[in-house]
């Protein structure tokens, strides 16, 4: 398995203490945890995106290049890019643009965003998000994959002379994952294309999520693609992660501030139903307790989604010393036994974007270049603290 820190830039006080970092400060700490990710060898870096709400992350392509100019192998990517708000063409360009400053670490996952609000911000009707999601993945697709491209469509305005966009991608065009969360429609789209998938695994029971996974897995099948590149991604739950000597411990020091940052959440529709830690641990997708419990449960949700990539989350409300003790724990204690026990091809031979660009990330498999296929042939379309 390989390995993922996301961080969606929220940027909440302590529920418990009441202290909360500027802005400034939080910014510069998701550049900070990311170049120590790369130094304890996990796989990729994630930035988040929101238009609304307690976050940050509304430009997460400059944080993102940012990160690139600190680091040299690290993954970088989205999560997500919310493409049904955005316009291709600026998708296409921001994100080459990171492309070319990290030489081809870039993969994007793109969906339509988990935040109602950011339609009306952006003079789009919450109603479309999924017609808006499809057609601009579509453009976005042609103008990293041909040049002098010529376009019309529902809602941008057509391309009406030929387009080339630039700077044009490191070495030819990235993998884009679909973040999928509450319906099938994203995993149908990712299936329709070739493209793996990344299930948020977030605030819900787990068969919530295996429907999805279920749907995107038929669906692949269906449309004839490449079973060894049906690679999929999973979230940790919301919260963070927390990793201690002993799960009752962990419990003891992160459960006051789970269950607050919970109570204090409010948002019908999108509200988890693990309200205290002992349920979130004995039953969420938490990954909260002792190296082996951690390790355990997410054996155990791999033994049910089969997924290739792991995400985590760091408990951004707690003093940034103790995130980056967690980060280095969870690399010691934690990812070794993971990996150890549920091998892929992802980033390693047998995955086509391994080599894309040959030497980046973890793996250690040369893999083969990415190349662009045509739309026909594409098998890709770890102490104790008080708080």
């Amino acid at each position: 398995m390989r390995f993922q820190v996301l961080d969606i830039i929220p940027h909440l006080k302590n529920p418990v203490t009441g202290e909360i970092v500027s802005t400034a400060d939080r910014l510069n700490q998701v550049v900070e945890t990311a170049r120590r990710a790369e130094a304890l060898g996990y796989d990729s870096f994630s930035v988040g995106e929101r238009h609304a709400g307690e976050f940050i992350s509304s430009s997460p392509a400059t944080v993102l290049a940012a990160i690139a100019a600190v680091t040299t192998k690290i993954r970088l990517q989205s999560g997500v890019t919310v493409l049904s708000v955005l316009d291709p063409v600026r998708v296409a360009e921001d994100y080459a643009t990171i492309d070319q400053l990290s030489r081809g670490r870039l993969e994007l996952v793109i969906g339509k965003g988990n935040e109602v609000l950011q339609y009306p911000l952006f003079g789009l009707d919450l109603a479309d998000q999924w017609e808006l999601l499809a057609e601009k993945y579509g453009l976005l697709r042609r103008l990293w994959t041909e040049e002098n491209v010529t376009w019309s469509g529902t809602f941008r305005p057509a391309l009406t002379e030929p387009t080339t966009t630039t700077p044009r991608p490191f070495a030819g065009a990235p993998r884009v994952w679909h973040g999928s969360a509450t319906s099938l429609t994203s995993a149908a789209l990712a299936a329709q294309w070739g493209d793996p998938l990344f299930t948020a695994n977030a605030i819900q029971p787990r068969e919530n999520y295996k429907v999805l996974i279920d749907h995107y897995r038929e669906e692949y099948d269906r449309h004839g693609h490449d079973p060894r590149h049906q690679y999929l991604g999973s979230g940790s739950g919301a919260g963070g992660v927390f990793i201690a000597d002993t799960t009752q411990e962990a419990k003891g020091q992160f459960g006051p501030v789970y269950e607050a940052l919970t109570t204090g959440r409010n948002v019908p529709g999108n509200n988890s139903p693990y309200r205290d830690i002992d349920h979130a641990v004995a039953e969420g997708p938490a990954l909260v307790g002792s190296p082996e419990q951690v390790v355990d449960k997410i054996l155990s949700y791999h033994a049910l989604y089969g997924h290739d990539l792991q995400s985590i989350s760091l408990p951004t409300t707690l003093p940034f010393g103790q995130q980056l003790d967690i980060l280095e724990r969870f690399a010691l204690e934690v990812i070794p036994a993971v990996r150890a026990a549920a091998p892929t091809t992802l980033w390693a031979d047998g995955d086509p974007y391994a080599g894309r660009p040959a030497g980046a990330g973890t793996g250690t498999g040369a893999g083969t270049a990415g190349t662009t296929e045509p739309e026909h042939n594409n098998h890709r379309s770890s102490h104790v603290y008080t708080h």
